[in-house]
């Protein structure tokens, strides 16, 4: 039976890459980008100080205010999380995700109007599979610490991404593919993630947006593929997953008309028209699952970066491994009970959220398709599916663990599991 208070104060917070999702129970979490501002490095320090802003970092919506004032290097911008992982003596990086978790409190008690019997949030953070133990060490200190200014937390608990998807779905045998801007996580999972059977590819949203910046280039948009954000909005306009890339490019330069792409930015001038160019549209959607293709190397030889290798276990993943290949090596390495036991593919993240235009069904295919696709060419037949909201699964996930995990349960760093608690742990 879950408590009334566990109810309304049941909380989650997503950490990716790109983007941090956090608050209570809700149909959605809020949303803002993971980086901050250091003021003290700012070139416009001066102005700041008479306009009365103290603040050392600037998080949230606020920041792109402050971007104008970011010298040329961008060293006072701080994207803290590198392919999910924060460096262990990055200060700079671990006060951004710091600040960044305060502001997720006071947004969310500012919209609940901090009601009297509030005593602070029951917090499930959300990392990636493979997050050290001193990202969980860090990030226990910094709740513990947020408590103690303002209360806001009664106990905090950290679980994997995957997981959290896997919960999201209340699937306890399945493979979760958990795709971001930073990385692409693989892992098996049994009850609980199969460690030794996680595989990392370091390739993500990230990749899709440097193709789209290249295209831009080719185009004659030099300026425009400056803009991270307007890379993205391009990105996710107009690219497509191709069913086959070399029939697409084919089909799309056949019949430019049937596939041409028109990019026209809200309460802006800007519109820009692939027409002839259109077939390239499909290249963003098959550098996520498909790097090896040669029509890529002229890019990667040109400048663009090629995905870096992980290394697992001791053996090095290239980073342009086929996604389809990359699920069956992280199959490879579970036990045959496990495999005889998963039958799904669950696919959860932004770096998933494509879709097919109406009329094109013939050359695009959605995520799901294009891995069972892969898969199935590798002789494997799997279910695959990708959650209803590819976006929030992780948050979501968060939350029930939040309300199911016991109050009696209390943190064990041998099960990495359980509650990090106010008058215990801190």
């Amino acid at each position: 039976m879950i408590d009334e208070y566990r109810r309304k104060y049941a909380y989650a917070e997503d950490y990716g890459t790109s983007q941090f999702k956090f608050g209570p129970v809700a149909e959605k979490p809020y949303v803002v980008e993971n980086r901050g501002v250091i003021t003290s490095e700012l070139e416009s320090r001066l102005l700041l100080e008479l306009f009365g802003v103290s603040k050392p970092v600037i998080v949230g919506e606020e920041v792109s205010r402050y971007l104008p004032a970011v010298d040329s290097l961008g060293r006072s911008l701080i994207y803290p999380m590198h392919d999910g992982i924060v460096e262990r003596g990055n200060e700079r990086a671990w006060l951004v995700i710091r600040e960044i978790t305060r502001y997720g409190f006071e947004r969310s008690l500012r919209d609940l109007q901090k009601p009297r019997d509030f005593d602070g949030f029951y917090v499930t953070a959300a990392l990636s599979a493979i997050a050290p133990k001193y990202m969980y060490e860090k990030l226990f200190d910094i709740h513990a610490e947020l408590d103690k200014e303002g209360r806001y937390v009664k106990a905090v608990t950290i679980i994997p991404q995957p997981l959290a998807v896997a919960i999201a779905e209340k699937t306890t045998e399945c493979i979760v593919v958990e795709s971001g801007h930073g990385n692409t996580q693989i892992t098996p999972i049994v009850v609980y993630p199969v460690r030794d059977a996680i595989t990392v590819l370091n390739r993500g949203g990230a990749e899709a947006d440097a193709m789209a910046a290249e295209i831009l280039r080719d185009l004659g948009y030099e300026d425009r593929a400056r803009e991270e954000k307007f890379v993205r909005l391009f990105k996710e306009s107009v690219g497509l997953i191709p069913r086959d890339l070399n029939t697409a490019i084919e089909k799309a330069k056949r019949e430019p008309e049937r596939f041409r792409a028109v990019f026209k930015v809200p309460r802006t001038t800007i519109e820009i028209d692939m027409g002839a160019n259109s077939w390239m549209r499909f290249l963003i959607g098959e550098i996520v699952f498909n790097p090896t293709h040669e029509i890529f190397e002229s890019y990667y030889k040109r400048g663009m970066p090629r995905p870096r290798d992980t290394v697992v276990g001791g053996q090095k993943l290239p980073g342009t491994m086929p996604l389809g290949e990359a699920i069956s090596y992280s199959i490879n390495k579970t036990s045959f009970e496990a495999q005889q036991q998963i039958r799904v593919v669950i696919l959860s993240g932004g770096n998933f959220a494509w879709k097919v235009p109406p009329g094109l069904e013939d050359v695009a295919v959605n995520s799901a398709e294009k891995v069972a696709l892969q898969l199935r060419a590798r002789g494997l037949d799997y279910a695959v599916k990708l959650v209803s909201d590819p976006l929030y699964s992780v948050w979501k996930g968060g939350i029930v663990y939040s309300l199911a995990v016991p109050d009696s349960v209390e943190w064990s760093w041998d099960r990495m599991e359980g509650w990090y608690k106010r008058g215990v742990h801190y």
